[in-house]
């Protein structure tokens, strides 16, 4: 029996049978989209719909909200507690050090970097990474940052 577990609340799910992962399914406010992990992506119009191609599936609401940190900087999520926060208005990016007297400043979020390699992930990264190689962000959480990372990969590959 396969089984859609909500990720994001009515957005993202990943969906299971008998314990393996299968596919994801997201919703953009027109349409279902199911994504296979043989690759195959279809259109759905509702959840009947979806049931319909897929079988017998149950639908489970997250069991927790999104992971939040305890620390923030002008509400983007650090990894410690952050000294003298600051906002590059130029930039649009949070920024912190890591102590009172330290100069490395940090950027506050979830990013995604491209290196020589190709995009990858990155939380709190230092502020000269990301002055040296192109970037996306801030995001608040990391689903938003991995949908990002997709999204930039994909583009990589056509």
């Amino acid at each position: 029996m396969k089984n859609a577990k909500e990720i994001l609340k009515d957005k993202f799910w990943i969906v299971t049978d008998r314990g393996e992962n299968v596919g994801t399914i997201s919703y953009n406010n027109e349409h279902y989209i199911l994504n296979s992990s043989k690759g195959s992506i279809e259109l759905c119009k509702s959840k009947s719909s979806i049931k319909s191609r897929l079988g017998s599936i149950t639908w489970s609401a997250s069991s927790q909200e999104v992971e939040e940190t305890s620390y923030q900087v002008h509400d983007f999520p650090v990894n410690c507690n952050p000294y003298n926060s600051m906002f590059d208005i130029k930039r649009r990016l949070p920024l912190f050090t890591k102590s009172e007297k330290s100069k490395s400043v940090y950027c506050a979020g979830y990013y995604i970097i491209k290196f020589n390699k190709g995009w990858v992930k990155s939380f709190c990264p230092k502020l000269i990474t990301i002055e040296r190689y192109r970037s996306k962000g801030p995001f608040k959480t990391d689903i938003e940052m991995r949908q990002q990372l997709s999204s930039a990969n994909a583009k990589t590959a056509n």
